[in-house]
């Protein structure tokens, strides 16, 4: 694999057993991987300066760096124009990627004339339970879609939601709640550990 990636990278072409040149002109190739996560998930602690994020970026690139020339042989590494180093995700991006499923969820729920938002105390509490720094944002994918898609599904599926709705995600004690405004009246849904569902109607907000 690597004798070919070589020839691609150097001749930008790929010349197969049977001699079929395959052109790789005009095309921008990105391989990636993990090696020096380790040193990355180390950041915070081991390569922070404080004041000064520029050096602590120059720093874990070093130890990635370290890493990536006793894996690679030297003339695959010259052939790269560049080798960017993405630092692990602050609080902010993981909100923002959060913020990002949850357009997508909305997207989906087009059809049905609903929309959803999350509050920053729900955005938070998936990221409690979902982000890994080892294994980067994957889990919270996942976190959205047990603990947010799959019972907002079990919801529409009881008939406690309804075509029209808004759904506001809350975190209350620790747990997920469900607040959906149908035709002016505010209904609470509450969700537990076990996945109970309770509606209680809120007269006070529809007065």
């Amino acid at each position: 694999i690597f004798n070919s990636l070589l020839q691609i990278l150097e001749e930008g072409r790929l010349t197969d057993g049977q001699g079929r040149v395959v052109d790789f002109k005009n095309t921008v190739i990105i391989m990636t991987t993990n090696l020096g996560s380790s040193a990355i998930a180390g950041g915070p602690v081991g390569f922070q300066v404080e004041g000064n994020a520029q050096t602590s970026y120059e720093r874990m690139k070093g130890k990635v760096d370290e890493e990536l020339k006793r894996h690679f042989k030297p003339e695959f590494l010259n052939r790269l124009d560049d080798i960017i180093v993405f630092p692990q995700l602050n609080k902010d991006e993981l909100r923002q990627i959060v913020g990002l499923f949850t357009k997508r969820l909305s997207e989906r729920l087009l059809d049905r004339d609903m929309t959803v938002e999350l509050t920053d105390a729900a955005k938070d509490r998936l990221i409690d339970i979902g982000f890994d720094p080892s294994l980067g944002a994957r889990p919270l994918r996942r976190a959205m879609q047990r603990e947010v898609e799959d019972r907002l599904s079990e919801q529409i599926l009881h008939g406690q939601l309804n075509t029209g709705d808004h759904v506001k995600v809350d975190v209350q004690n620790g747990q997920f709640t469900f607040e959906h405004t149908p035709r002016g009246e505010k209904v609470a849904i509450g969700v537990g550990a076990a996945g109970e569902i309770a509606a209680t109607p809120d007269h006070a907000a529809s007065a």
